[in-house]
């Protein structure tokens, strides 16, 4: 598959097969993180990978009551401020934020080395160069996972979860967890969203806005 054929074909699914990842597959899909560009040239990029499934279960306990929460409270009141293909996403997507990242049985946890300001405290744009470097390597990541004929999905932390993750996996002090990322195999029949059709030359402009 070509780089143009993967960026066409890259979709969050949120419905996973229980069919196995080869662990070679994963090392090559992992493995692309690491030729994203990155702000200190360094690549200060570690991942926890976690199979087990009371293992990941531990992981994930947290997520049952922020998302109930989180759902209760926002579905009724964006439905009025939505897109309706946006809307429709986030009504399809909040139910199974802790069902898929434990059902594809491929839990990845990426962490990035993050020094000086505060992550949720920038003292500028400069600030984030490391979050910034961090979110290149997983788009590369989800890009090899779509090469490789596999399906991803992922989760921002809410809350408490990123210091529960940093905590039960002994994370080392100045690494910042991004995200939930499940890897694995499309369930038959998965949900795949309505995308929105995007005119590319209505959002080029020359020389000015």
């Amino acid at each position: 598959m070509d780089l143009y054929e993967a960026l066409e074909k890259r979709r969050t699914i949120r419905d996973f097969s229980d069919k196995e990842v080869p662990d070679e597959v994963l090392r090559k899909i992992l493995a692309a993180a690491f030729k994203a560009p990155t702000n200190d040239h360094l690549r200060q990029l570690e991942f926890v990978v976690v199979r087990d499934k009371a293992r990941i279960a531990a992981i994930l306990s947290p997520l049952a009551g922020n998302i109930e929460g989180f759902t209760r409270k926002n579905v009724e009141a964006l439905a009025g401020v939505m897109d309706k293909d946006e809307y429709a996403m986030f009504t399809d997507a909040m139910p199974k934020q802790q069902k898929m990242l434990a059902q594809s049985g491929c839990l990845i946890l990426p962490f990035f080395f993050h020094t000086g300001c505060p992550l949720l405290k920038p003292d500028n744009l400069s600030s984030l160069n490391y979050f910034a470097s961090a979110w290149a390597a997983i788009e590369n990541i989800l890009l090899a996972a779509t090469a490789e004929g596999l399906a991803c999905a992922l989760h921002i932390p809410i809350e408490q979860e990123a210091e529960h993750v940093k905590s039960l996996v002994a994370a080392p002090p100045h690494y910042e967890f991004p995200c939930f990322l499940a890897i694995g195999y499309a369930a038959l029949g998965a949900h795949i969203c309505k995308q929105k059709d995007i005119r590319v030359e209505d959002r080029i402009h020359h020389n000015r806005w």
